[in-house]
């Protein structure tokens, strides 16, 4: 069984953000067409949800 230290990594979730919002000079991950297009929209999703996240905690600490 893993160990609670281990369930609750989140630095390959950092590691993708990091991945996602640079490009891959060293030719390192696969490339395609419907690869860029899903980073792409990952890219739009993660903006939106950041943005929405702020939107809440200017609500919460307005009331």
């Amino acid at each position: 069984m893993a160990s609670w230290k281990e369930m609750v990594k989140v630095a390959p979730v950092f590691n993708y953000f990091s991945r996602v919002f640079k490009k891959d000079s060293s030719g390192k991950y696969p490339s395609s067409d419907n690869l860029r297009i899903m980073h792409g929209i990952n890219k739009i999703s993660i903006v939106m949800f950041l943005i929405a996240v702020l939107v809440m905690l200017y609500r919460a600490f307005l009331r």
